[in-house]
């Protein structure tokens, strides 16, 4: 089992950066990539970029280039540098941690707020 915590939210002005991290605790060597989503209000839960343990990085296409995630180890947190940003870019923003069974752990989030 995994236990997640988010920090770093809060509210910025469009074009203004956060950086947002997660420490993980519990059975982190079986984690094999960190993800993070985004669910802004009435709307799903998106992928906004991940990393896996050998540093290989995804991202959602509506972020690149502007959002940077950054490679974990069992003892730092997985961060997301978040740049450039858009009011659509508001919402709560979730930590996941994914094994190589795929077996999922999520953090509580952290929210986002961009104003225009």
């Amino acid at each position: 089992q995994v236990q997640l915590v988010e920090s770093g939210g809060g509210s910025v002005q469009a074009g203004g950066s956060l950086r947002l991290s997660c420490a993980a605790s519990g059975a982190t060597d079986t984690i094999h990539r960190m993800s993070w989503y985004q669910q802004a209000p009435g709307r799903q839960r998106e992928f906004v970029a991940s990393i896996t343990r050998g540093g290989r990085t995804k991202y959602a296409n509506y972020v690149k280039g502007r959002f940077t995630i950054i490679l974990f180890n069992d003892e730092k947190p997985v961060t997301v540098q978040l740049n450039n940003q858009k009011p659509q870019d508001s919402g709560v923003y979730f930590c996941n941690a994914g094994s190589a069974l795929d077996l999922q752990s999520w953090g509580q989030g952290t929210q986002v707020t961009v104003s225009s």
